[in-house]
């Protein structure tokens, strides 16, 4: 028995020093960090200035903040909304014995495997791109004059275009957690649905809908954990070495205080740090809710 622990002991201890070195101490100094003044994240603790929760109120009194929460929710919102309606929608056409169900699969979940940064690109410069991009040309084919000549990558339609670009990246992967749960399903349940009358359309919302409660959950967890991280996108979307407001969000703006790389923001790691102890509340206050809307009541089946 002795020996066990031992063995325990010497597998445990260095899993447990990576964690405390990696994980909970960066978590500490981030948390304490933002109750001080401090010009440079890299700084000694000697030359950081106490200043309380100064940090945490000219946050909630700063406008380019207030707005990068703003988009923030209205991903959470308008870009769950539809990743999640359309990845659901497939995940039923794709479990309801459709032929070439892997070709299908496929192709729907490759912009997944692609590069943030490569499938951006591509929308910006081969679909978004008011001289020769898809939509210009097709605008033009059909003579909507007015909207091949749209620039969508200024003004406000700008973060509408951001949006549907990352939707279209981020459907395929929510599409297959969907598929699984569907295909876990017991399809004698159906086959009496069946016997009993139910057409397709009352299956899907009295049968499948309520069945897949656990599988909304975890879906609606890993979205919000990606938008409250949503950096890569917005950053692509924005001018050379500048943040615009149209698509900035809190981790960009986190960026730009703990950086000072783009020039519209002072260099400042304690607002940094105090942005990010923010978005840990944000996530953890969105899986309390979800857990808490969501229940875990049990199905006879």
């Amino acid at each position: 028995m002795k020996q066990d622990k031992k063995m325990i002991v010497c597998f445990l201890t260095p899993a447990l020093i990576f964690f405390f070195g990696i994980f909970v101490y960066p978590i500490c100094r981030t948390l304490v960090m933002s109750f001080f003044k401090v010009e440079a994240i890299s700084d000694p603790a000697s030359l950081w200035k106490f200043v309380g929760i100064s940090n945490y109120v000219t946050l909630a009194n700063t406008t380019i903040f207030r707005v990068a929460m703003l988009n923030m929710m209205k991903i959470w919102l308008f870009g769950g909304i539809a990743v999640l309606a359309i990845a659901l929608l497939f995940a039923v056409i794709l479990t309801s014995g459709v032929r070439f169900k892997s070709f299908y699969r496929a192709v729907v979940y490759i912009p997944n495997i692609i590069n943030a940064v490569a499938i951006s690109t591509m929308w910006i410069n081969y679909i978004y791109n008011k001289r020769f991009g898809l939509l210009h040309t097709v605008f033009k084919a059909i003579g909507a004059d007015k909207l091949a000549k749209l620039d969508y990558m200024n003004g406000d339609i700008k973060f509408v275009t951001l949006l549907i670009a990352f939707c279209f990246g981020s459907v395929g992967y929510y599409m297959l957690i969907f598929m699984s749960g569907i295909e876990q399903l017991p399809q004698d349940i159906y086959e009496a649905a069946t016997i009993d009358g139910a057409n397709k359309v009352k299956q899907f919302s009295m049968i499948t809908l309520p069945l897949l409660r656990n599988v909304f959950k975890t879906c609606l967890t890993f979205w919000s954990i990606g938008v409250v991280g949503f950096f890569v996108w917005s950053q692509m979307w924005s001018a050379p070495l500048a943040s615009e407001s149209s698509t900035i969000t809190p981790f960009i703006y986190m960026y730009n205080l703990a950086f000072g790389t783009t020039g519209n923001s002072a260099r400042d790691g304690g607002m940094a740090a105090a942005v990010g102890v923010v978005m840990t509340i944000v996530v953890l206050l969105a899986f309390l809710l979800i857990n808490v809307g969501i229940k875990n009541d049990d199905y006879e089946l």
